[in-house]
Formats: structure tokens, sequence, C-alpha cells
């Protein structure tokens, strides 16, 4: 049975948001489980269904999983009970090439299936191999299956990354962790989620400097200990409902947020006639901000926007922030620099009257007064909260089909909406 979401657009979002835990950060986290045979337990973890998948793959592989319900997960990983990710956990999700690096790294194989997920495109799972290959593993791709062993464990060495890879860095930094001698990733990603799973690791007793940095070095040790760690906010979501109350001329207050971590995201914000800063900050120094339209503008401000990587403007905010465009007083356009196949929304959004253009690798959005609700089809996790985005703006109702891929990623999405006057409801057909 699927589910669909029903939206009545046009009503401004007022109210407060509280940001989950960042996904993007959890689930790398959840992988470091397997590096130690000691108690790991991460906080504020959000309630995903890339969570759970990675959950259920991990207990295949032996890991005792206990969650609470302050959303807390508590792993244990006494030994490795299965050195393979079969197909069938994998293929929900992409992060699950994430326990490659910590298999080799403890057990000295691994056999993982090529990851599925979104369906935005090649991301470089060559990259991983390429890597793990030069830090002493063999590794070979048959029937589907990345097959990997090293009979001696992994050995460090200079890592160049020919193109900032997220995961692959997360790979290298938690298989290095456990290496033999230094390893130096050149070319790191410096993604704020990288920079705090490298912070997760070093409290687990990992020797690691200049994370957050292009090179990264990691001394290899023999062990590693367990760790209590809190997951931070997703600034992908911040980022959203940022969106969230620019399209729909509204006034939210974002709970428990890090600002520098989307500070060139607001600065385009900006740029478009939105305003936000920081109202306060919580006990524990996160930031709750404020977002809302400039009283000087009736209408959006077109920007160009180019993505790239972090402290770029981030890939996972094109599809929101094209929305936002869709009804701009001119002409935006938005060039995706990450990943060849994630303008799958555009056909979506022109249902719904956008005026959208593709030309190679940029979109050109000529502004509309209004979109127009009907029914569209969720095609992966950010487009189809683009989708749900511009339900909420347009005039009538939008039907958005397959949440599914929207489950994946927000927390709770259609309850925070609701409580920001938005009027929809879930249902399934």
């Amino acid at each position: 049975m699927l589910q669909s979401m029903s939206i009545s657009g046009g009503v401004p979002l007022n109210g407060e948001v509280t940001v989950s835990g960042s996904k993007n950060l959890a689930l790398p986290s959840l992988a470091a489980s397997l590096l130690t045979d000691s108690p790991l337990t991460l906080r504020n973890v959000p309630r995903l269904s890339d969570i759970d998948s990675m959950l259920d793959l991990l207990s295949y592989l032996g890991t005792r999983i206990e969650k609470s319900e302050n959303n807390s997960i508590s792993m244990v990983t006494p030994d490795i009970k299965a050195t393979d990710a079969p197909y069938d956990f994998v293929r929900k999700m992409r992060a699950s090439i994430l326990v490659l690096g910590p298999l080799i790294a403890r057990c000295r194989r691994a056999s993982v299936s090529l990851p599925g997920g979104c369906a935005i495109g090649a991301r470089g799972v060559n990259l991983h191999i390429s890597a793990l290959e030069q830090m002493g593993a063999d590794i070979v791709i048959d029937n589907g299956y990345i097959k990997a062993s090293a009979p001696k464990g992994l050995f460090g060495c200079d890592i160049h990354f020919p193109i900032s890879t997220v995961t692959g860095t997360e790979n290298i930094l938690m298989a290095a962790s456990l290496a033999k001698g230094t390893t130096r990733i050149i070319n790191a990603a410096m993604e704020p989620e990288v920079t705090a799973l490298a912070d997760l690791l070093i409290l687990m007793g990992a020797k690691i400097e200049g994370h957050g940095g292009s090179i990264i070095t990691i001394e290899g040790t023999d062990s590693l200990n367990g760790a209590d760690f809190a997951i931070m906010p997703d600034r992908i979501e911040t980022g959203t409902y940022a969106i969230a109350a620019s399209v729909t001329n509204g006034n939210l207050i974002l709970k428990n947020c890090i600002y520098d971590h989307l500070s060139q995201f607001f600065d385009t914000l900006r740029l478009a006639g939105i305003e936000s800063k920081i109202i306060s900050k919580t006990p524990d120094g996160l930031d709750n901000i404020e977002v809302h339209r400039s009283e000087r503008d009736d209408r959006i401000r077109p920007v160009d926007v180019l993505t790239a990587p972090y402290p770029g403007f981030a890939t996972d905010l094109q599809a929101q922030f094209m929305t936002l465009m869709t009804i701009c007083n001119g002409t935006s356009s938005i060039t995706e620099n990450i990943f060849e196949n994630r303008f799958m929304h555009v056909p979506e959004l022109s249902r719904l009257g956008a005026n959208i253009s593709i030309h190679g690798k940029t979109a050109v959005v000529t502004g509309v007064r209004n979109l127009i609700g009907t029914q569209v089809m969720a095609t992966d996790l950010r487009a189809s909260v683009s989708l749900v985005l511009a339900g909420l703006m347009a005039r009538g109702e939008t039907i958005v089909n397959r949440l599914y891929h929207i489950d994946r990623g927000y927390e709770n999405i259609d309850q925070k909406l609701l409580s920001c006057n938005a009027r929809i409801e879930r249902f399934t057909v």
C-alpha cells in the first residue's frame, strides 16, 4: 500500500519547527558501531525509513540494538556474525555502502551489494573501491557485489580523491582508523557531516587531524572504544523549512539549528528577498532562526545558483530552491554540478504550471504568479519534498504520490507542517 499527501495550498506557514537530527550524519555514525566491540550510544537520531534500513542491516551483521523513546540508539557489536551485506538490505539506500570500510577494517573481508537509493545518477562507488585497493584490499565486482579481502589488514597511504566524495571520505575515515600506519585523504569532503563523523571517531579513540579541511590525516590504531555522541541538526531539513516559510510568505522559527552550516544558503535566500536571523540560543548552544520574506518585496527576486561541494550551495537543496524560483519575478538559472540526473522534479513542477527549461546541466526558471494544484509523482527524496513545497503555495489541491521517498529523509514532516497551519492530509492508496 502506497501513501500520498493531499495539500490545500495558499496558506502562509507560521509557527515553530524543531529540526531533527542529521540523517547524513546518523547513517555513517551507525555504521561506525561495527568498528568496536564496545557500546556506542547515539542521541538525537531521526526516525526515518533510511535509519531503519541501516539498523536492519547492522542487526543482520551482528549488532545488538536498543532504541529509547528520546531518539537515542544504543548499539554493541561484540562479534561480526556476517561479513556480507545482501541486496535485499542494500537496495533500499545508497548509504549501505558505508559498512564496506568498517567490515574490511575489522574483519579483513566484506561482500557488499552495489547500493540503491535515489535514482539521481552515478555516484562514484568506484572511488571507494580504488581507495580501499590502495590500502591493500583485493576487490572484485562479482554478480552485483563488491567482494573485498585484505588478509594482512589495511595499510595507510595517501588517498587522492579526483573529485570530492562525502561517503567515500567517510568510508576511508572509518577504515583508516583501524589500518596500520598513516593515511592521508587528499581532496577530502569538507561537509559538516564528515567533520562530525571524525569527531565521533576521535571520541572512540581514533587519531585524526585536519578534518574540516581538504586534507585529513589518520593514524591507525589497533582498536577503538565505545562512546556517547549527539547527532547534530540536519542542515538540509533546516534549509527545506526555510524555503517553506519563503514560498508561503509565512514566518517560521526554526529551532535547534546550526546557522553557520548554511551561511551561503541563507546569503542566497537573502538575495531572493528572504530574511533570516538567529533570534536565540538553546542551552546546548544551537541556534533558533527566524525566516520570513522581506517587507520590501512583493515578489521573490530571481537568483542564479550553482551547486557545489561544501561550503558551496548544497545539491540536496537544489530542488527546493528551484521550487522557490518558480514564482520569482524574472528568470533564474540553476546549474547542477554534483549529479547528472537531478532534475527529475522538473516535469512534475511543470505539471503545476512552472515554466522551466533544461539546457544540459542548467535549468532556466521563468517565474509565474502562481502554481496550480494537480497530481504529481515523487521520484527521489529531495524531489519529493520540493513537490510538497510547491503544493503548499499552489492554488487548489495538490496530490503528492509515492511518499515513501520523503519518509526516507524527513521525520514527521506532516505533523511539523500541520503545527504551522498547513492544510495537508496523508492517505493510503
